[in-house]
């Protein structure tokens, strides 16, 4: 799939951390960032992510929210959040 600029997306709904379930209705009004990173608790993707938090209210001001992806499961994934306080 090619990636448009300033085109709607394809309709999706996925499964994030805590139960929470996100689509591309979901977030309407607000402009979304997708950060890919390949595994939780490794040296790269802990920075990213945590520039990411350090960062948070830049993006709560820009009416932006953030969601990282990766191929790890949701356990990993709350754990890595609990572990950074993301």
């Amino acid at each position: 799939m090619a990636i448009v600029v300033d085109k709607p997306i394809p309709e999706f709904e996925s499964e994030a951390t805590n139960n929470v379930k996100v689509s591309n209705t979901s977030h309407l009004g607000k402009t979304v960032v997708l950060f890919f990173y390949p595994k939780d608790n490794t040296p790269g993707c802990t920075t990213e992510a945590s520039d990411f938090r350090n960062n948070y209210q830049a993006f709560v001001d820009a009416n932006t929210v953030v969601f990282g992806v990766s191929r790890d499961n949701m356990t990993s994934h709350n754990n890595f959040k609990a572990k950074l306080g993301i």
